[in-house]
């Protein structure tokens, strides 16, 4: 302070900056700091509410006075700032408070629950369907164990089946149709890998393939008493072959997910088209179960998120060389 001219300010200690700099402040710099200060101020201060007595004290900061002339800070500190929510329910509570939890919904107002009604109604749905299915499955009454096991799509398709039983030609030809199907899928698949060079669709069907013979082996079920097989129907030649899961909606599933990847809008749809009157063929010729279908088209969603997450690995294990099933280096090597 000595090295100042006598006509200057004096120095403001408690300021770092300004000490390390060793010269006082101009008056423009002492209203930043004041404006500064003060928004300081204002931003640490408690909102008014009922819970406070409208009271709106400021954070302890040695020695200061909150708005009834009481001291807080280090030694009574009478304020304790607002817990932030996090998302295990838990809520950190500052100023003596300690960690305190505090359930989710307790917070939640007639407001909240309008809002998620409106807003959010697709898992309100299903929390409505959890409900009632377990009213079904705790008074169903269970399916005897040598009876035949009880499959809505049979119910819906026995006309269907009525119709392909007494007319083997036509159950040919729509078996053979579903076989053309089958190629196009496998076709498909196989052409995204070895001429566009895009091996994910290719992964996801071998994931999809090798759990399907995992479980289909671990359980075998009865073939249903109404099946109506052809020789001409894939696999070809009437051989044997898993019910659960359907490979055949599995592999649409995965070509027509690609197809939408490499926006081919035009041509996914036919291949959802063509993957429902699949679906309808194989209950009406008893060829799977429902569930089998239904499974099928989860492991297709399935196993191609798994083909993703297992490039996406890839491509950062090996950052720089880009992902490639068969790379160029792996062939001169």
């Amino acid at each position: 302070p000595n090295n100042f001219p006598s006509k200057s300010p004096p120095c403001i200690s408690y300021i770092t900056h300004l000490s390390k700099l060793r010269k006082c402040p101009s008056p423009l710099t002492l209203t930043a700091m004041t404006a500064a200060a003060t928004e300081t101020d204002v931003s640490l201060r408690r909102r008014s509410n009922t819970l406070n007595g409208n009271n709106t004290n400021g954070v302890a900061i040695d020695g200061t006075l909150d708005d009834n002339n009481r001291r807080i800070g280090d030694t009574n500190t009478q304020m304790e700032i607002s817990a932030k929510k996090t998302d295990n329910g838990y809520a950190n509570g500052v100023g003596g408070g300690g960690w305190r939890s505090k359930a989710s919904f307790m917070t939640w107002t007639a407001r909240d629950v309008i809002y998620v009604a409106r807003y959010h109604w697709i898992p309100c749905m299903f929390a409505a369907g959890l409900l009632f299915f377990m009213g079904v499955e705790y008074t169903l009454q269970m399916i005897p164990a040598r009876s035949e096991p009880f499959d809505l799509g049979f119910v819906v398709t026995r006309s269907l089946n009525r119709v392909l039983a007494s007319s083997p030609d036509l159950n040919t030809v729509l078996a053979a149709l579903n076989t053309v199907f089958v190629g196009m899928q496998t076709t498909y698949i196989v052409w995204t890998w070895l001429v566009e060079g895009r091996a994910r669709a290719t992964i996801s069907a071998l994931f999809m393939f090798t759990c399907r013979g995992i479980l289909g082996y671990s359980t075998q079920l009865p073939l249903p008493q109404d099946f109506l097989g052809s020789g001409v129907d894939f696999p070809v030649g009437n051989v044997s072959f898993f019910l659960f899961f359907s490979g055949h909606v599995a592999g649409s599933m995965i070509a027509s997910l690609d197809m939408r990847r490499m926006q081919r809008l035009r041509l996914a749809m036919v291949f959802d088209i063509l993957n429902v009157l699949q679906s309808i063929r194989l209950l009406g010729t008893r060829g799977h179960y429902t569930i089998d279908l239904a499974v099928g088209v989860g492991a297709g969603i399935l196993f191609d998120s798994l083909a993703g997450k297992y490039e996406e690995m890839m491509s950062k294990r090996h950052l720089g060389t880009g992902f490639s099933l068969i790379s160029k280096d792996s062939l001169v090597n």
